[in-house]
């Protein structure tokens, strides 16, 4: 007989380790060699094909050519700003920024961006989108190439997002019901798991303390001056990356990026970043957490294990600096 009650139920099960990593081995497991912490610091290498450059300004950019789709390109501004950088009085306030570009810029007053977008065969969702996490938020375009002035009016755009937002008032509050209903949708019993997992995923640190949706009572109530404040602070060039990928002419495009980027200049002195670290600790952490809508059972570990090695199907598999493995099982409705 099963353990599981015939109600639908989620368990989930977190277990954090301790940072000084293990050895899970089988029989005939040779030892293994720790990887090093500057083996781990060490930075990705930039495809060859990359053309990348940094403006005196702290600006970087990423060209790439890709012929393929033909005559498109994706367009990318990266912002090094999420909602950890948030105040107490301003959580939500990174994600609503985001959503403020699309409601005026210097150069598309109100939803003049999107209408421009729909106006050359795009749509906002597939071709116009962005996302804001605990890090980063990033603006994404996706442009047509077989027009001449289309990829520079693109780059217009996310130029404004960088450094030429409006942040009318009356605009905000048109916004807020749209950021709440947003807010209000995520509601469900992920959710509800996620609100008691994230004290223990997030073992004292910040990311427990800002989800980035915020919560409704200061996304109805903040001060306009308040969103300006993260937006002057945060969004400065030095903490920002353009990237071009698609059927274009690298050639062509850096000079274009330099003449709409290189100018930015901060709003603001540098700001203090807050602590973004997750505290060590020794002991194993378990959290276990149901909820009547949820159908699924999953079980997940989090941590550092810095070599393991198992015996499966008489194959050795082995990995380094897994930080994160999940299970996650479909309930059978016959149990």
């Amino acid at each position: 007989m099963s353990q599981f009650p015939r109600a639908r139920a989620l368990l989930c099960v977190v277990l954090f380790l301790s940072t000084t990593g293990f050895v899970l081995a089988g029989p005939e497991a040779a030892p293994q060699q720790p990887i090093t912490a500057a083996a781990l610091a060490e930075k990705l290498p930039v495809d060859p094909d990359v053309t990348t450059g940094t403006f005196p300004n702290g600006l970087k950019y990423y060209v790439r050519k890709n012929p393929l789709p033909e005559k498109r390109a994706e367009l990318r501004l990266v912002v090094n700003a999420g909602s950890l950088l948030e105040e107490d009085d301003q959580q939500g306030l990174a994600h609503f920024v985001e959503h403020m570009a699309f409601n005026g810029t210097k150069n598309f007053p109100k939803s003049d961006i999107v209408t421009f977008m729909e106006s050359i065969g795009m749509r906002f969702g597939p071709s116009v989108n962005a996302f804001t996490s605990f890090d980063e938020t990033v603006y994404m375009l996706q442009v047509p190439t077989d027009k001449e002035g289309l990829v520079d009016k693109g780059l217009l755009a996310l130029a404004d997002f960088a450094g030429g937002m409006s942040l009318d008032p009356t605009e905000i509050d048109k916004e807020r019901g749209v950021v709440i209903e947003e807010w209000r949708l995520r509601q469900g019993a992920s959710w509800r798991i996620l609100e008691k997992q994230a004290p223990v995923l997030y073992y004292k640190s910040r990311y427990a303390e800002r989800i980035p949706i915020g919560t409704p009572q200061i996304l109805r109530s903040f001060p306009a001056s308040r969103l300006k404040d993260f937006y002057d602070t945060w969004y400065r060039p030095d903490r920002m990356a353009v990237v071009v990928v698609g059927d274009i002419d690298p050639v062509a495009i850096i000079p274009k990026v330099r003449e709409l980027f290189g100018p930015l200049a901060p709003a603001r002195p540098a700001a203090a970043e807050p602590d973004r670290s997750v505290p060590a600790h020794a002991e194993t952490f378990v959290n276990v957490a149901a909820d009547p809508d949820y159908a699924t059972v999953r079980a997940d570990y989090a941590g550092r294990l810095l070599s393991w090695r198992m015996r499966h199907d008489e194959r050795t598999l082995t990995g380094h600096y897994l930080d994160q493995r999940g299970l996650s099982v479909r309930r059978d409705p016959r149990v």
